[in-house]
């Protein structure tokens, strides 16, 4: 991946593909992407990206006021957290069954966690539990997904996927970041349904677009939710 500047607009260049247009995307840090035709030189990347200017400028202030809603949690008894789209208050407990755990409406973690630990361990002890539960979820998820979509996937695996909420590789692995796990189930569908699409199409075209309306005709307000709130889906 590699940087380029186009007067006032800094973006990463993807590696080029089997595709007719140039993919242009403001991913979920704020950061521009951009995937051209194989045979494009990156000048003509340059003009692409020149040409979209007030799109990529309009997009962008999108992202900002979006990325507004960005919270900052503190690992206290009665703070919020997110799972599924419901959010759970936080109780402190001494010595658990499990480090976390939801009991009776609320997340129970481990007082000696955060004694011991401080805030990373705490943390750590959250993404794993969004690991362990979206694992299962989603692999259930796509298995139900995936024939409607008429395509077959060798492995789901949630983890750290950096800025991207999702991605699907060539060797249809597919591949969802924790975050996920705090969005309501509709939304976790969406992303599930977006990328199981891109086994049929690599790019964001109007057939890909078609493919996704075609197994989940509200994908607007699903996606529109995302973008809306993506930024509270954090710790």
């Amino acid at each position: 991946m590699i940087s380029r500047r186009i007067r006032d607009i800094e973006y990463k260049l993807l590696p080029g593909g089997a595709r007719k247009t140039t993919d242009i995307v403001i991913e979920r840090d704020g950061t521009i992407t951009v995937r051209p035709p194989l045979s494009f030189s990156p000048e003509q990347v340059d003009a692409v990206v020149d040409d979209k200017r007030m799109w990529i400028y309009r997009n962008l202030a999108e992202w900002k006021d979006m990325n507004a809603s960005a919270v900052t949690r503190e690992w206290v008894d009665g703070e919020s957290f997110l799972y599924l789209g419901r959010t759970y208050r936080l109780s402190l407990v001494n010595n658990p069954a499990r480090p976390l755990q939801i009991i009776n409406g609320r997340f129970c973690l481990s007082r000696q966690i955060v004694e011991q630990g401080g805030v990373e361990a705490a943390r750590s002890a959250f993404i794993r539990y969004y690991i362990d539960k979206g694992t299962q979820r989603l692999n259930d998820r796509v298995a139900v997904l995936a024939p409607k979509v008429g395509v077959t996937i060798n492995s789901v695996k949630v983890q750290d996927t950096g800025y991207r909420w999702a991605s699907c590789g060539k060797n249809k692995n597919l591949q969802f970041h924790w975050k996920c796990m705090m969005a309501p189930s509709q939304v976790i569908d969406y992303l599930a349904v977006h990328e199981l699409c891109h086994l049929h199409y690599r790019n964001h075209d109007d057939a890909f677009w078609n493919e996704v309306d075609k197994v989940m005709p509200d994908y607007r307000k699903r996606k529109d939710w995302l973008r809306k709130y993506g930024a509270s889906l954090d710790l």
